[in-house]
């Protein structure tokens, strides 16, 4: 990973944002700053992936592969994969 001193806000990157800040609020009221939702974001995408490599010993493939995202999932039950890069 590359370390970059700047972070580019597509109109999307901010919809992603938004969508990421409602989930991490504690209310209606409350505005999180984006360096809480980015953490977040990033433990559950770390949870997840733990998950879904446990989870893989204790059930079917195509149970698995319904929890799949464009991030991580799991590939013939023998990987799991990121679509991302």
């Amino acid at each position: 990973m590359s370390r970059r001193t700047s972070l580019k806000l597509t109109d999307e990157r901010e919809r992603q944002l938004e969508k990421a800040s409602e989930i991490v609020a504690s209310g209606p009221d409350d505005d999180p700053p984006m360096s809480v939702v980015i953490d977040a974001a990033l433990a559950h995408l770390i949870q997840s992936e733990t998950n879904i490599r446990e989870a893989r010993d204790e059930l079917a493939p195509a149970t698995i592969q319904r929890f799949n995202t464009d991030v991580i999932g799991l590939r013939y039950r023998t990987q799991i994969q990121s679509q991302w890069r």
